[in-house]
């Protein structure tokens, strides 16, 4: 797959991104960021590509030709469906924009899309009873500080059914197999990551006797700073642009593909999510937008300093898991 293929399939993944024509301001603004962030040569040139799209001055059938590879059409099909689903649902503009895609790359089979709205809809109450689970001394298990001075540690609390050594053990497992689904290379794996993260802030606010719904998970994490779309294309994009243009452009983006696997992202941002959901279903669901976005800055860093003590970890899950494991997983069949 040559610098052009890989440059095509990134302003389509961006296309999709903007199908909708419904991004929030700060989802735009997390989208350049991201753009910004792959940025490892001028050869691609990913910010050029984001004003192009937001701009309107790239379309499909301008880009779609230089798809030359099977393995390049398929790629980009895959990695635009995985987009549109990010955020749990795809829109008619999204839909309409698929549709096209897919007839222009000769892609005629729907089993992809309908594997990735499996996941995207996921019961965020299922159980997942084959969720791997990993081994560690409760008095190892990390605790942030940031968490807990929050004003809701010094309020009247509400109960919660698990102990703070259970919840806290809770956290790391999803941020340990979320990492784990990072390091695997399937696009549909890396869709997981999402309705994955969305079910522990279910389960925790669950915990504390609030029934949540999607519609409100997604807020929270839109006030912490958290896009959907955006978390999906960064990962996305620092596996095509390290595991394809790594491999075989040697020197184009020199070394991106270790720095993917050992940025650990989605164990950081499960992480972080999941404490300071913590504390804020604890507090009553009464912190100002400004002391949740610190909090999870904050927190995020730790996770970030963590990462590389259960890398060990991560890998050897990674190595149990599956597309067809992580399905099941996913819908708590």
């Amino acid at each position: 797959m040559n610098p052009e293929e890989i440059r095509a399939i990134v302003t389509i993944c961006l296309l999709a991104a903007y199908a909708d024509g419904d991004k929030h301001d700060r989802e735009r603004e997390q989208i350049r960021q991201v753009a910004q962030g792959l940025t490892q040569d001028r050869q691609i040139d990913l910010p050029g590509l984001y004003q192009d799209v937001l701009m309107h001055r790239v379309r499909l059938d301008d880009v779609v030709p230089r798809l030359t590879s099977t393995e390049a059409r398929q790629l980009a099909y895959e990695m635009a469906v995985c987009i549109c689903e990010a955020d749990g649902q795809t829109s008619a503009q999204e839909q309409a924009f698929l549709g096209g895609l897919r007839d222009m790359l000769g892609q005629k089979s729907a089993g992809f899309a309908a594997q990735a709205d499996t996941l995207a809809a996921a019961s965020l109450g299922t159980a997942a009873s084959i969720e791997p689970q990993i081994t560690i001394a409760d008095q190892a298990l990390p605790h942030p500080a940031t968490a807990d001075a929050l004003p809701a540690m010094a309020a009247s609390q509400r109960p919660s059914q698990l102990s703070e050594t259970d919840m806290d053990r809770k956290i790391l497992n999803a941020a340990v197999l979320n990492g784990a689904i990072e390091l695997l290379p399937e696009n549909l794996s890396t869709l997981a990551i999402i309705p994955l993260q969305m079910r522990l802030v279910y389960q925790i606010g669950q915990s504390y006797g609030y029934e949540l719904d999607r519609s409100h998970i997604k807020d929270l994490l839109a006030t912490l700073g958290v896009g959907l779309t955006s978390q999906y294309l960064e990962q996305a994009g620092r596996k095509l642009l390290s595991g394809l243009l790594g491999k075989a452009g040697k020197g184009l983006l020199g070394g991106l593909g270790r720095q993917a696997i050992s940025s650990g992202m989605s164990f950081a941002a499960t992480y972080a999510l999941g404490h300071v959901a913590n504390q804020y279903y604890a507090g009553g669901r009464t912190l100002s937008t400004q002391m949740l976005r610190d909090a999870y800055q904050h927190v995020i860093a730790d996770g970030r300093q963590l990462q590389a003590q259960y890398q060990p970890q991560m890998q050897e899950m990674s190595r149990g898991l599956n597309t067809a494991k992580i399905l099941q997983m996913v819908r708590g069949a």
